[in-house]
């Protein structure tokens, strides 16, 4: 996963280009800027700074991290409020103890699809830690729309879907690439955080909880 997504840095966000996403997509920008203003974000899988961007002008302070130095060296050539926004190398999977009172909220815009479902408690609880208890979590992430997504091309037997993507070489690879509902989102969440709340359009679901 890190590798493909290190060679797809430069063409990343033609993800967000889609023409029929992009009233849906207008709609959470507004909706992470809301949830974010006034907040200390610890930003996971930041990539290309996309959204990143988006909401950084409303937020108290963001740091920003990602596993790849080629999606934080994209991610450096946008444009943020002067001395709000830092950008650094972190693995999800092995984040540091979060300093006290370091964050008020931790975000991460399509990153969860790929986190295996059998891996997810596991990633909660490490951000639990990363980010600090009583932090408040915000995923944002893609739905699957027929005739829009990838294909699904195969399903694992703990439940994982899989979509085959093209490297820049031309080699194709399989990707985690999981699509939740509602249910199994409060489901797998639900002892590890409060306050749930989601919303969903046509192609993208938002969730905030606070991590316990």
């Amino acid at each position: 996963m890190r590798d493909y997504y290190a060679q797809r840095a430069q063409s990343l966000e033609q993800v967000y280009q889609k023409p029929e996403r992009q009233t849906d997509l207008r709609e959470m920008h507004e909706r992470v800027r809301e949830v974010l203003k006034g907040q200390r974000v610890l930003e996971l899988a930041c990539g290309t700074g996309y959204w990143t961007e988006k909401y950084a002008p409303l937020a108290s302070s963001v740091h920003a991290t990602d596993i790849n130095q080629s999606m934080l060296d994209i991610a450096g050539t946008k444009t943020y409020p002067a001395g709000k926004v830092t950008l650094a190398l972190a693995d999800i999977f092995d984040l540091p103890d979060a300093p006290a009172d370091a964050y008020s909220a931790c975000f991460a815009g399509c990153f969860w699809s790929h986190v295996k479902r059998e891996e997810q408690v596991a990633v909660l609880s490490k951000l639990s830690k990363g980010a600090g208890k009583g932090t408040m979590l915000v995923l944002l992430d893609n739905n699957y729309v027929e005739g829009s997504s990838t294909t699904i091309a195969r399903t694992d037997l703990e439940g994982n879907t899989f979509q085959f993507r093209m490297q820049e070489d031309g080699t194709r690879v399989a990707i985690v690439k999981n699509f939740p509902t509602d249910s199994a989102l409060r489901k797998k969440f639900g002892a590890l955080v409060r306050d749930i709340r989601i919303v969903r359009n046509e192609h993208y679901w938002l969730l905030t909880c606070i991590l316990k």
